[in-house]
């Protein structure tokens, strides 16, 4: 495998969010994510940087400032206050308030705009960040478990040097929230493959392709349940390759939702880390300036296998099917490897139906012009983007004293069913208490009253190295062991 300059971004403390009880999306996958490629020395081969956190200015260059000035407001002791606007904005259930709601954005926006900001400076050939691809977050409202959609913002920062940019999205999940910024553009193509079909958010039927003069540059791949890797790939490959030939793009952005895993607690597809990250690996080919973004995942262990794994494949590095003894090993087990099995489901997907599909996205495809020529705009270095209220990232932190601002103990507890599946529903509340029943609600009542797991509820969360912002860790292997 060839080798890449490749760039990461990690702030330490995004592992500290958390939604609530009993909600299945966990920042603290990331932090997972993170001390497992640690510890399986891929730090040694790329340059870590500590982005700085997107500011107000940043994220409503898309967002809207009302939306935005709600996001930064809202805190839990407000929401009887302001009910009127959590239903204008969609802020609730699926999208719960919580404390540091606007901080955790403000770091997956940050991540993702300061490696397009890398790119546009031809200072890497990938940029990673595993806190961003929040793919369903609109102009003026939360969705999905999305309040500020990173990726749009990335890739408005990448259009400043870049006439054409190509998104992919291989979450389980159709990217709703990208597409819809960039329907009328022939300047991005979207490309999503999803599972369509009384299934959230309801979107990316194979016929909406665009309009205006962004007709045809909008990809949808309408997917069933049980696709397996030899099936997806039979998909994607082709029409990637497509894509490549006729719209030309000059950079791309992969969005690696790991939800469409086999065994993810809220998916119903069957791909092995092999078929996930064989994606990633045709998308690095082509050669053209990459971002990697994260995106859905409910299964944690499996969200940082596979985006470890994927971070190898980015580096041109082979590691270890064993895994290399972490902080969270205990959550590997019973057999503490790096790959999964898939599991005997259906595939829904015939040959037939992909076929007609793929036939069908082709013939879109010979619609496809390159974009024409645009006035380009002077670069400006915003890769350390700096917020007036963000702490001094020189100055030293104690883990207790983080945790105390906004960590909390049920975030480091893995004991919430992660068997149970997502179908054809809008609300993950209504999903878990129907695919668990009585024993889950429970245990949802025992976390939320504080009840520690077997599984490390207790322990309090591993330090991390604090990285300069914007600037490359330094020392990494003893911070490594911190």
């Amino acid at each position: 495998m060839s080798k890449k300059h490749v760039a990461y971004y990690y702030d330490n403390e995004v592992g500290n969010y958390y939604y609530g009880a009993g909600h299945p999306m966990k920042p603290h996958r990331i932090r997972m994510t993170h001390n497992l490629l640690l510890n399986y020395g891929l730090y040694q081969h790329m340059e870590i940087y500590r982005p700085g956190r997107a500011s107000f200015e940043d994220i409503t260059k898309y967002h809207s400032d009302d939306y935005i000035k709600f996001l930064r407001s809202i805190r839990p002791e407000n929401t009887g206050d302001n009910t009127k606007h959590m239903q204008r904005f969609n802020v609730g259930e699926d999208c719960p308030v919580f404390d540091g709601l606007y901080e955790f954005c403000q770091i997956s926006a940050g991540g993702s705009v300061a490696a397009a900001a890398k790119l546009n400076l031809a200072q890497a050939d990938i940029c990673i960040n595993w806190a961003g691809g929040l793919h369903h977050a609109k102009k003026c409202e939360a969705s999905g478990f999305c309040y500020v959609n990173d990726i749009v913002l990335a890739i408005l920062e990448l259009l400043k040097r870049f006439q054409r940019v190509l998104y992919i999205d291989i979450d389980i999940h159709h990217g709703d929230g990208v597409e819809e910024a960039f329907y009328c553009t022939n300047r991005v193509m979207t490309v999503s493959f999803h599972k369509y079909g009384e299934y959230f958010p309801g979107t990316g039927d194979i016929r909406d392709v665009g309009a205006n003069v962004g007709k045809y540059y909008s990809v949808n791949f309408p997917l069933r349940d049980g696709i397996d890797d030899a099936s997806y790939e039979s998909i994607f490959k082709p029409v990637i390759q497509h894509v490549m030939d006729w719209y030309n793009p000059s950079a791309i952005v992969l969005q690696c939702g790991a939800d469409s895993l086999a065994g993810d607690r809220l998916g119903c597809f069957n791909l092995s880390l092999k078929g996930h990250a064989s994606c990633v690996e045709f998308v690095k080919s082509f050669g053209r300036p990459l971002i990697l973004l994260g995106g859905g995942g409910y299964t944690i262990r499996n969200v940082a296998r596979c985006w470890t794994y994927e971070t190898a494949i980015a580096l041109g590095q082979e590691i270890s099917d064993e895994l290399p003894y972490n902080d969270y090993f205990e959550y590997f087990g019973p057999d503490f490897r790096l790959h999964i099995t898939p599991n005997n489901m259906d595939n829904q997907n015939t040959p037939e139906y992909l076929s007609k599909c793929r036939e069908t996205i082709i013939e879109n495809l010979r619609h496809v012009e390159g974009a024409p020529g645009v006035q380009m705009q002077p670069l400006i270095d915003t890769g350390n983007m700096s917020d007036e209220e963000e702490d001094n990232p020189d100055e030293r932190v104690s883990q207790r004293a983080a945790d105390r601002k906004i960590a909390c103990e049920e975030e480091l507890s893995d004991s919430d069913d992660e068997s149970g599946g997502r179908r054809n529903a809008q609300s993950h509340r209504e999903v878990l208490d129907a695919a668990a029943g009585p024993a889950a609600a429970a245990e949802d009542a025992a976390e939320s009253e504080g009840t520690a797991s077997e599984d490390g509820a207790d322990a309090a969360p591993p330090a991390e190295p604090q990285q300069q912002q914007g600037e490359p860790v330094d020392e990494p292997a003893e911070a490594m062991h911190e």
